[in-house]
């Protein structure tokens, strides 16, 4: 039998983890359109969740703090770091259904990344973690009415890059 080094959990915070890690993942997926990111994301949120796991006990929302640390911890790495994303796809050379999928993906991450990391905030809140607009407001630091015009300008745009590109 194995002897872990950490004293054992009695405060619910691997339960925490082990249950919201998933979503963690995919949030930061869709915010960052990069797997290695969203999971450098994801980790650094579960150490700040962590961290202030004593207090987010007595509060009972811990999800809530995890989203928008996450949210937070994004767009402060946005405004340190700004990355230039590629300009085109590699083309394949075959029909592949598995190539199309992945193509497809790469598409869907390429117009993503066309958006403000507000916009792409928004509308993964909104679409992935299906929160309603006070809540994002208040993970976002910003009004109901901000979301509503931010995912508005988000989806037009999203919507104008995909008839443009067929």
């Amino acid at each position: 039998m194995k002897v872990s080094p950490f004293p054992p959990d009695d405060s619910g915070f691997d339960a925490f983890v082990r249950q919201s890690a998933p979503g963690l993942l995919r949030l930061g997926n869709i915010l960052t359109l990069d797997r290695s990111a969203a999971e450098d994301l994801a980790q650094e949120t579960l150490i700040r969740v962590g961290l202030a796991w004593p207090r987010l006990r007595a509060d009972g929302n811990p999800v809530g703090y995890a989203q928008r640390t996450m949210t937070n911890l994004f767009l402060n790495e946005r405004r340190r770091r700004r990355p230039t994303p590629t300009d085109k796809i590699p083309e394949t050379a075959g029909e592949d259904t598995a190539l199309a999928a992945v193509d497809s993906a790469a598409a869907v991450r390429q117009i993503l990344a066309g958006l403000p990391p507000k916009q792409r905030a928004v509308i993964a809140l909104r679409y992935l973690a299906d929160l309603p607009d006070d809540e994002i407001g208040r993970l976002l630091d910003c009004t109901p009415a901000t979301v509503r015009s931010q995912l508005s300008r988000g989806l037009s745009s999203l919507r104008m890059t995909m008839t443009a590109e067929g």
